[in-house]
């Protein structure tokens, strides 16, 4: 997630004897060139509501069809979903023991188990100082209102010491298998100085998967015995895929159960992936489709980094937020799509994969936004929602402008 609002890059100095100056810089973005196919304009889901800088937005998949919003600071909402809906009520406040000392840090995300109705458990990963980390914890909904979490049932899962404050990853979700996803980016800095994404024997630049059923405060989780580095001797058993530099927002695909994650570039490309049990994914060898470092490129074996699906350069975008594939029923144009955007240029796309020919069928620039998306979300019949940092949930109505646009991508 990039640390600065839509537009605006900051470039900071010391100058010669005042202190620091700040230059703020409007970048331009250039959408692709116009084409038939479809197109697509936001309309606030929910007027009558505001946030402060929301990440995330989900339901609990307890059949109450409410929705909980996330806000970075450490606070969740939550509030039925009627687009009428005039106030929310706080499920969730950790912001005393979020820490916000990078503006990439806070409460990154939050997953409900999928015996949620049952168990009233539910997951969330958020930022901690002194040390600086990336805490992974359970937590319990409260026994006297459905409504409210107990922030006294918080019990720890995984701490993760971090160095710098930024490329926390930040998603968890539960697959169609009943484990719980979640990642990390590669540490932070610039340029993985440290090759933390391509090596096993730490968590960073990766996607993981673990088992929290019957979790113990002694055995929080377990390793699947089917995960790809399981009994491997120096790396990390909870590694389900790897080579990632900052993978912020994954998904399941609720009908095919495919893992879809928007990968942040470095400098020119920012990339859509297919993750697959295993897979290496390339960062720092390769940024998108591009050789970013040609030591570690040629020492890989041919065919060992997976490309991306799509990618998308700098000119029309600086930081992906990967998105979900649609199977709400409100916009059947969208239907099987996969929809992403970017969270400095605001533009939004929606791919359609070819799962049998492994390629993208399709891709339709569906327009600029002008929001700073950051995250998209899914409420419990499948419709997708898009946070920005406005404060406001949005939800996407698509057209058609007649002809299929070709498709852009590896």
């Amino acid at each position: 997630m990039p640390p600065l609002s839509r537009g605006l890059f900051a470039i900071a100095g010391a100058a010669a004897a005042g202190g620091a100056a700040a230059l703020l810089l409007a970048p331009r973005f250039d959408p692709p060139p116009a084409r038939t196919g479809l197109s697509a304009r936001v309309e606030l889901a929910f007027p009558g509501l505001s946030f402060r800088r929301p990440l995330f937005l989900t339901h609990a998949g307890d059949g109450t069809d409410r929705v909980f919003v996330l806000e970075q600071h450490g606070v969740v909402h939550v509030f039925p979903n009627d687009p009428n809906a005039r106030g929310t009520r706080v499920y969730l406040d950790i912001s005393r023991t979020t820490s916000r000392a990078h503006d990439e840090e806070g409460l990154l995300g939050i997953a409900f188990d999928p015996g949620y109705r049952e168990n009233g458990l539910f997951y969330v990963h958020y930022s901690a100082a002194d040390p600086r980390r990336s805490v992974f914890s359970r937590f319990r909904r409260s026994a006297d209102d459905p409504d409210r979490a107990d922030p006294a049932s918080e019990s720890v899962l995984l701490e993760v010491p971090d160095r710098w404050g930024n490329h926390n990853g930040g998603m968890l979700a539960f697959g169609p298998d009943g484990m719980l996803y979640f990642s990390l980016g590669d540490e932070g800095a610039a340029g993985d100085p440290d090759n933390q994404s391509q090596r096993l024997d730490n968590l960073f630049g990766k996607i993981h998967r673990v088992d929290v059923r019957g979790a113990t405060t002694e055995r929080p989780y377990r390793i699947p015995p089917d995960n790809p580095f399981a009994g491997r001797p120096g790396a990390r058993p909870e590694i389900w895929a790897y080579g990632l530099r900052n993978a912020w927002r994954f998904s399941f695909d609720r009908e095919t159960g495919d893992l879809w994650a928007g990968d942040v570039g470095q400098d020119r490309e920012e990339e859509v992936d297919i993750v697959t049990r295993g897979g290496n994914y390339g960062w720092r060898a390769f940024e998108g489709s591009l050789v970013f470092d040609r030591r570690l490129a040629d020492a890989l074996r041919p065919g060992e980094a997976i490309p991306p699906v799509a990618t998308y350069p700098r000119r029309e975008g600086i930081s992906i937020t990967g998105g979900t594939v649609y199977r709400g029923r409100a916009q059947p144009l969208l239907r099987g799509r996969y929809l992403y955007g970017d969270y400095v240029s605001g533009f939004l796309w929606a791919l359609e994969y070819d799962r049998a020919a492994r390629r993208v069928a399709r891709s339709d620039f569906l327009g600029d936004t002008d929001l700073s998306i950051s995250s998209f979300g899914e409420d419990q019949a499948g419709e997708v929602l898009i946070c920005s940092f406005d404060g406001k949930i949005r939800k996407i109505l698509a057209e058609d402008r007649a002809a299929p646009d070709p498709p852009r991508s590896r």
